[in-house]
């Protein structure tokens, strides 16, 4: 919608779906899933005369991060400096999952107030926000070559997965499209 010729409003939809894939996170064997779906409302600012724009907004979001373990009762982790093998039954999983309202900023092409027919759209930016780190786990008590597992043991282990992965704070997304106005 163009408010003026400086100033244009717009929403969109976007979505990456699913993506499934096995990582090592901190000597951790992990079945990990991505996903993020968001809605944006945002406002479109052109500086000039032509087609570039700055835009900020709002995204409202799906956007989590969930990490499986995969322990098989053979390979060994290394935990507060003792080697132990959790059984398969054994398990320490984890979501860091974002806000579901966010910020964002960026800048694009396209969209501008014109005449009726086809046009290019492309669009770079970031939606601001820390994710919530979520771990749950039933090693807690388990004794493993002796040793007893603690929740201390289990903390250190959360926070050194969290400073591996938990300082994300940007969520980057582009896109590239054809809309037409009649």
């Amino acid at each position: 919608m163009t408010v003026n010729a400086k100033l244009g409003l717009r929403a969109d939809a976007g979505s990456t779906g699913s993506v499934n894939r096995t990582h090592s996170i901190s000597g951790v064997g992990f079945d990990t899933k991505a996903q993020y779906n968001r809605f944006g409302l945002f406002a479109d600012y052109f500086p000039f005369t032509g087609r570039f724009r700055l835009t900020g907004g709002l995204t409202l979001n799906k956007a989590q991060l969930d990490l499986n373990s995969k322990f098989d009762g053979n390979s060994s982790i290394t935990v507060n400096g003792h080697d132990i093998t959790p059984a398969a039954t054994d398990y320490y999983n984890a979501q860091f999952k974002f806000p579901s309202v966010m910020p964002y900023v960026g800048i694009g092409w396209g969209h501008q107030a014109r005449a009726a027919g086809m046009g290019f759209v492309a669009d770079v930016g970031v939606s601001i926000g820390r994710a919530k780190f979520s771990p749950d786990t039933n090693l807690v008590g388990k004794t493993y070559n002796s040793y007893t597992i603690t929740q201390a043991d289990v903390d250190a282990k959360t926070d050194e997965i969290n400073h591996k992965i938990g300082r994300i704070t940007l969520l980057p997304s582009a896109s590239v499209g054809v809309n037409y106005r009649y």
